[in-house]
């Protein structure tokens, strides 16, 4: 696909447009409305065509749960193998689309790797996310910063107390999400492992407050998000935090998110899986 569609795309995807400034630049690259139209069909790819595991997948108990957070009640898709032994919690935090069914799915994933995994909806204190990914967006947008954190750091509780929890807890997450991990390990203590894909950077001043292990995954092609990666890892040596950074060669921002095929890298995505598996394993399995 033209590089020129790939970066507005990704512009879009992060906010940084709106769909109307989108479809008339995605026209003067393509030539036309019609074809257009043609290439924003598919890369508005349907979630579901590309889920890894399926949602009836009979070895997984699925369930949407709910636990306390700072602004009430947070919705969250729960997902574990149905024999009830205790595992450690993971939490996966989704883009910047809500919790949508791909995020399902990697939370469904990461329940098969022996994990009592939930995925939980930052938009719950707007009422939970929209089927239109744009209005998703929109309200990501109009969350309280510090509130949304709170939510999350939330979730460690909850995770560390569930009854089939061994109250080790860890968690991801991805573009958005992946800058919501970062200030989840630094205002959870209480957070074991941490893998943030692709995020903003905390503070360098907040580093120091990190306890958790981390794990952190970078796109070559993400000249924004890896601007702030010296400062960060300057900042995590100096703190004497447990780290380690892996730069996916020739991978774009979203590289893992198989429900955009304008960014998704196989390779790329297996490999950061593989590692992020291995690491979540050592960190809260032993």
């Amino acid at each position: 696909m033209d590089q020129q569609i790939v970066d507005i795309w990704d512009e879009y995807m992060k906010g940084l447009m709106d769909r109307r400034e989108f479809l008339k630049r995605l026209a003067l690259i393509a030539g036309g409305a019609t074809a257009a139209s043609t290439i924003l069909s598919a890369l508005e790819t349907g979630s579901a065509e590309a889920q890894f595991v399926e949602k009836d997948d009979p070895r997984l108990k699925t369930e949407y749960i709910h636990y306390p957070g700072a602004t009430g009640d947070v919705r969250a898709y729960s997902a574990r193998l149905k024999e009830e032994v205790k595992r450690p919690g993971v939490f996966v935090i989704h883009e910047n689309r809500g919790l949508n069914p791909h995020t399902e799915d990697v939370a469904r994933r990461v329940a098969l790797e022996g994990f009592l995994a939930i995925a939980p909806d930052a938009l719950s204190p707007l009422g939970g996310t929209p089927e239109d990914p744009d209005k998703a967006r929109e309200l990501i947008g109009k969350l309280d910063r510090q509130a949304n954190i709170k939510n999350y750091v939330a979730a460690v509780a909850y995770l560390r107390t569930h009854p089939l929890s061994t109250g080790k807890v860890g968690c991801m997450g991805f573009c958005w999400g992946g800058g919501v991990t970062n200030q989840v390990a630094v205002n959870s203590p209480d957070l074991a492992a941490a893998v943030p894909f692709y995020g903003s950077q905390p503070a360098a001043e907040d580093v120091p407050k990190i306890k958790a292990a981390i794990l952190i995954h970078y796109a070559e092609n993400d000249e924004r998000i890896n601007a702030g990666i010296p400062a960060f890892e300057e900042a995590l040596k100096k703190a004497s935090i447990e780290y380690k950074i892996y730069m996916y060669e020739g991978a774009s921002h979203a590289f893992f998110n198989d429900t955009n095929p304008s960014r998704y890298h196989k390779e790329a995505a297996t490999l950061a899986w593989e590692r992020t598996i291995a690491f979540l394993n050592k960190k809260l399995k032993t």
